[in-house]
């Protein structure tokens, strides 16, 4: 019987191995380019930490203004909860875009995510308040408020947006995923009653 030609891309049950490691590759470089978003959203939304600078003994000292503040946690917490939000809408649209799960796929998300919340870390670093805190507090004068360098203090945070993506990406595959065709019973092949696979009579 005359079969006809299949895509060599995509197999039986889905893309080919080769088509799901280039969409593999295409989703972690989207995912990655994500972190100038959350980057730009942490600079903006972020508490600022107020330092003040003054002078003891002719030299320049740098010191909270609020010692008992909670701005540094604020801080962790901002870019914590921007990169669960992006990691979840990241995870939506990867399904959405192609829905089935898989091991690129899912590995995709994970280390685009890694790569996003590591480059946000570091924009914000450079879009925030100078790290020379010195230099700045000479700057504005004695007894004059003014910001700290953005920090991330928990490094943890940097898993948040891969986290929130898998977790998202896995209950939406196994909540609206394509699902395994059942067995058909009783068509040529089965076993039959007497045990031994041959049709009865």
């Amino acid at each position: 019987m005359y079969a006809p030609p299949q895509d060599a891309s995509y197999g039986a049950d889905g893309p080919g191995m080769k088509t799901e490691l280039i969409e593999a590759v295409v989703v972690t470089v989207v995912v990655a380019l994500g972190g100038v978003l959350l980057g730009v959203l942490w600079w903006w939304l972020a508490p600022h930490v107020p330092l003040v600078g003054d002078v003891v003994d002719k030299s320049w000292v740098v010191y909270l203004k609020d010692s008992e503040g909670e701005q540094a946690v604020g801080v962790d917490g901002t870019f914590t909860l921007l990169a669960v939000g992006l990691g979840v809408l990241s995870a939506l649209v990867v399904f959405l875009w192609r829905r089935r799960g898989s091991v690129p796929l899912v590995a995709a998300l994970a280390l685009g995510g890694l790569l996003a919340s590591f480059l946000a870390w570091k924009l914000g670093v450079w879009l925030g308040p100078t790290k020379d805190v010195l230099a700045h507090a000479k700057s504005v004068g004695k007894g004059v408020t003014f910001s700290a360098p953005l920090k991330l203090g928990a490094k943890g945070a940097l898993l948040a947006w891969s986290v929130a993506a898998l977790v998202v990406h896995l209950g939406l595959t196994a909540l609206f995923g394509p699902r395994d065709a059942e067995p058909v019973y009783g068509q040529q092949g089965a076993v039959s009653e007497d045990g031994y696979g041959a049709p009865m009579p």
